[in-house]
């Protein structure tokens, strides 16, 4: 789409590819789902699929409407559903589509048995696929999942019907925090003793810094697209490459004197002579709003902060200390030289956000392959 407007994002495909080979360097044994729910975390899912088809062992996303897409669109990697079926059209697709579904609750299991059981007589095309499901069990994180007194029964359940393949998981809820993953490992192991069968655990924290948590598929999510998910630790730090720049220009320029304030509110007093850029970005194109004076931006490549409230379509800056800047200098919001990680720390929030909230009014541009 083309736009006189400057805001744009650019994706860095190759970025990508290196942020999954580096999961897969620290999960040397296991297989890795390359997450692209949240349409890729607002990447793009295509961009996604099209910058690791040739070596994801497999996609994770949420929508079966999604999936099936791809199957059309010829990839042929496992995809996994990352919350399971919502009704029996997404058991049906399961079966023809050779989907992957995790299954949190029985009455997911049972639309899928019957699912799997009717193909035959629906003449359903991949009916000689078995059914595979990634039991969901809940070791801590009480949000979906069996828990050990519901497990029992599931499992005999599925040992009545034989065409099967299940894979047992569980999500961590601290692997980025000071409780670790021990205590969910110990429950986990517990709940599931000597599983002769398949085991996924890990997602990007555990990956970075907990190998015992490798078992044989890893999901990593937010690493692929350059953010950390540590508070500690700076994705550079880790080998991470940013996948998406947010960029913009200088649209405005103005010149205040001591006191003088900035923005709606006037949340920012100037405390002496000031020179300052008005960016072409506000919460409109996705960008917080939330952002305080002080959220660190680049400015033709130099470091600055942003001054006052941001707006729907603007937001303004410190050029004091870059007077070669003017009108149509570019800005960096974030990516490229500004680790979206610092931007989300500064406004309170996660670059997880940040890179969701990016608006459908931002043109997007892919850069090399």
């Amino acid at each position: 789409m083309k736009t006189s407007r400057p805001i744009r994002a650019r994706i860095a495909p190759a970025a990508l590819r290196h942020n999954y080979r580096l999961a897969k360097l620290h999960a040397p044994s296991a297989k890795a789902w390359a997450v692209i729910k949240a349409d890729a975390y607002g990447h793009g899912q295509w961009r996604a699929v099209e910058a690791l088809r040739g070596e994801a062992d497999g996609f994770a996303l949420l929508e079966c409407d999604n999936a099936i897409a791809l199957r059309e669109a010829e990839v042929r990697q496992p995809l996994l559903l990352l919350e399971g079926i919502f009704s029996v059209r997404d058991a049906r697709a399961v079966i023809e589509y050779d989907l992957t579904s995790i299954v949190h609750c029985i009455d997911q299991l049972e639309m899928l048995i019957a699912a799997s059981r009717e193909a035959p007589r629906r003449g359903t095309q991949r009916q000689q696929n078995p059914l595979k499901i990634y039991l969901k069990l809940n070791s801590g994180m009480n949000r979906l999942g069996f828990t050990a007194r519901q497990l029992p029964p599931v499992l005999e359940t599925l040992r009545q019907f034989p065409q099967h393949e299940v894979t047992l998981m569980t999500h961590f809820a601290d692997a980025d925090g000071e409780r670790g993953i021990a205590w969910q490992m110990d429950r986990f192991k517990a709940m599931t003793g000597h599983w002769p069968g398949l085991v996924s655990l890990a997602n990007s924290a555990a990956i970075l810094r907990h190998p015992q948590a490798q078992a044989d598929w890893v999901r990593p999510g937010i690493m692929l697209y350059g953010a950390s998910p540590f508070a500690d630790q700076a994705a550079a730090a880790l080998g991470l490459q940013p996948v998406m720049t947010l960029q913009s220009a200088i649209i405005g320029v103005q010149n205040l004197l001591a006191g003088d304030r900035v923005g709606y509110g006037g949340t920012f007093t100037a405390a002496r002579n000031m020179r300052i850029g008005i960016v072409a970005c506000g919460y409109a194109d996705g960008y917080p709003r939330h952002a305080p004076s002080g959220t660190p931006i680049l400015v033709m490549g130099r470091r600055t902060t942003t001054l006052g409230r941001v707006s729907m379509d603007m937001l303004a800056c410190d050029l004091t200390d870059i007077r070669e800047a003017g009108i149509g200098a570019p800005v960096t919001l974030w990516g490229d030289g500004l680790a979206a990680d610092e931007v989300a720390t500064a406004a309170g929030t996660i670059a997880y956000e940040l890179f969701c909230a990016l608006a459908p009014r931002v043109p997007v541009a892919v850069s090399g392959s």
